[in-house]
């Protein structure tokens, strides 16, 4: 007798999780997907192309506040819980929502769900949100980079367009974030990496995309997963780094599954200690010793950079900062906060006044945001909405916190400059210690 699986996930790891346990298995019938977090990602199907030969129609995917009606109509056994950056307080508040339904709740593991690959895997990784994971991965990039060595970036998913068309897409040029109409969200993680040369995959069948990359034209020596929100690897690592975030200390024990990864970690980078209190550092140090004391802890910051430090100095600016970091990500301040702190405004100007369309729709999911303005772009719409409300904002220039260059997406009518970050090791060990063995041990000396 097949058990019948609703997946709850949020357009990634649900995809991920059907696609590695679920997708011809005998065992199950898989009912229907929800969604989470993302906006305007229900009411679509996870095609037929997808699915494979048990589901002829595809699954359809409702939002997730249909959940307790969806358990009884399609009278489900069991409801696996799959997307991620979650505090265990929300799991376990669906959980208990699926138990009230009768069904039972599920999470399934990286010995399920990880793939193995024929290539050494480096996979960077973080405990929420945030935290620094991106300049991590591109301190790891450029290490190889220097040394000659290929390596091919595959990035957590975020397919909220055509899944067909996104089964496996490959980033080699900025044109590349056009031909696959790559939202803002997506833009701001693959765009660093081809700036810098670099080829980059996502998608929706993670199996596929990582045989693409291992057969990528330009070659591939090494395999960087570059995780997505606080995720546990798509991908068996053979070295794993995660990222904590002492401005949030204590969410690392906290949230879903970013725990995991902590727990997981061969490396853990403690980021932006040069703007984080030194008692939150201890606490994550300690926190770090309590989970996983085997770890090597690398401590690091985010130093910031700007175009153009005079539009900020005694001005009254706008400050827009990466979408998800404020939004499920739940941080107070950016990129653009530091620099506007660092550089000398005179006021940091608050958006809500001004804001229009789906735009404040996302201060009202999120009204914890403040005065910031998150780089929402899912869609044509959010985009014109934060076109509309930068241009409409009483401000005397706009500072932008987001990975991406805006102004090629957007049209922005005031004075702006774009901030950067890097990742920086403080002190011993460094990436470049743990590296070395690595590549030692994989023989990739060329």
């Amino acid at each position: 007798m097949k058990k019948n699986v609703i997946i709850i996930g949020a357009a990634g790891r649900d995809f991920h999780n059907f696609n590695t346990y679920f997708r011809g298995n005998e065992l199950y019938n898989v009912v229907a997907f929800t969604a989470a977090q993302i906006p305007d990602i229900d009411g679509r199907k996870y095609p037929k192309e997808l699915a494979g030969d048990l589901y002829p129609k595809g699954i359809p995917i409702y939002a997730e506040d249909e959940l307790p009606k969806l358990i009884k109509d399609l009278k489900v056994d069991d409801c696996v819980f799959s997307y991620s950056d979650v505090p265990y307080n929300r799991v376990m508040s669906i959980s208990a929502i699926v138990n009230t339904a009768g069904s039972n709740f599920m999470l399934l593991g990286p010995a399920d769900t990880m793939v193995k690959s024929s290539k050494p895997v480096i996979a960077v990784g973080a405990v929420r949100t945030g935290c620094g994971k991106s300049q991590t991965s591109r301190k790891v990039i450029d290490y190889f980079m220097e040394k000659g060595l290929k390596v091919i970036a595959i990035r957590h998913p975020m397919p909220y367009g055509d899944l067909v068309k996104q089964k496996v897409q490959r980033f080699a040029t900025v044109e590349d974030l056009e031909k696959h109409k790559c939202t803002v969200e997506e833009m701001e993680e693959y765009e660093p990496h081809v700036v810098r040369g670099n080829v980059i995959y996502a998608g929706v069948d993670y199996e596929a995309i990582l045989r693409a990359a291992e057969n990528d034209p330009d070659g591939c020596d090494v395999i960087l997963w570059d995780g997505g929100n606080n995720d546990f690897p798509f991908y068996k690592p053979d070295l794993n780094i995660t990222v904590v975030d002492p401005h949030r200390a204590g969410h690392e024990l906290s949230y879903y599954p970013g725990e995991v990864t902590l727990r997981l970690a061969d490396v853990v980078v403690i980021n932006k200690m040069d703007s984080a209190a030194p008692e939150d550092i201890q606490t994550v140090r300690e926190n770090i010793a309590k989970v996983n004391p085997t770890a090597v802890v690398i401590d690091a910051a985010s130093p910031i950079r700007v175009d153009d430090s005079s539009l900020i100095k005694g001005k009254r600016v706008l400050v827009v900062e990466d979408g998800p970091t404020l939004t499920h990500g739940e941080m107070k301040i950016g990129a653009g906060t530091v620099a506007a702190q660092k550089f000398g405004a005179a006021e940091m100007v608050d958006p809500r006044p001004f804001l229009v369309g789906k735009l404040a729709e996302t201060f009202t999911l999120y009204p914890n945001i403040g005065a910031l303005l998150p780089a929402m772009g899912y869609g044509k719409q959010q985009l014109k909405d934060l076109e509309t409300t930068i241009n409409k904002t009483d401000c005397d220039s706009v500072v932008i916190g987001t990975p991406i260059d805006l102004n090629r997406i957007v049209k922005i009518k005031k004075p702006n400059t774009r901030v950067y970050y890097d990742l920086q090791e403080i002190g011993y060990p460094s990436l470049d210690v743990v590296l070395n063995e690595f590549v030692e041990k994989y023989k990739l000396n060329k």
